[in-house]
């Protein structure tokens, strides 16, 4: 018995000891935590606002490291040949299809421009071989408006004979110069696509 109470007393006075402890230090409470970054994920491309160099990325698309897409550049050319008749700048309408494709491909590539140049052979005067190269550059160009081209996409440059194609002296030579030609290449950028954790996989 004499045991019992000295184990009671013992139990009273480390609860007395604990308490006197307790109460030489002012209660604390637990503080709120202020959110300073902004966590939250806008255009679901896996990075947070806070770190988000790009705000509006296409969902789906790969990211770098600052949220930005990753693009693939892609490179398309069209050339154009159309040859004229002696001192003439009337086009053949065998040539009417390819100035068709030519406009079409200026309205997929939109940002694309076009130079047409005007060529002739060497026969007739060096003045009179510039005019008529312009002419039949300015021929193939209306045909381009008319298709709708824009005018400010379209230069022109007549070079009369001084950029001979054929430096021969025949009919096949100077058939070959007499020519507009013109190259246009076209650049498109796509999005380059993977998985993240806001796709769903189609079931």
């Amino acid at each position: 018995m004499k045991n019992i109470n000295i184990y009671i007393l013992t139990t009273i006075s480390i609860a007395l000891s604990n308490t006197s402890l307790a109460d030489e230090y002012d209660y604390i409470s637990t503080p709120n935590a202020i959110q300073v970054a902004d966590l939250l994920d806008d255009d679901r491309d896996g990075v947070i606002n806070a770190r988000d160099l790009c705000p509006d990325t296409l969902e789906g698309a790969e990211i770098n490291n600052d949220g930005c897409a990753k693009f693939l550049k892609e490179e398309e050319e069209l050339a154009l040949r159309v040859l004229f008749a002696h001192d003439s700048y009337d086009i053949n309408s065998a040539f009417e299809d390819q100035i068709q494709t030519m406009a079409d491909f200026l309205e997929k590539y939109k940002s694309a421009s076009i130079e047409v140049q005007g060529h002739t052979s060497k026969i007739g005067p060096e003045a009179y071989n510039y005019t008529l190269s312009e002419q039949r550059a300015n021929a193939v160009q209306d045909e381009l408006l008319y298709y709708g081209i824009d005018p400010e996409r379209v230069t022109i440059v007549g070079f009369g004979e001084s950029l001979l194609e054929n430096e021969g002296d025949d009919e096949v030579a100077h058939a070959t110069n007499r020519r507009v030609t013109a190259t246009v290449v076209g650049l498109s950028e796509k999005v380059v696509e993977e998985w993240n954790i806001f796709s769903i996989i189609e079931k």
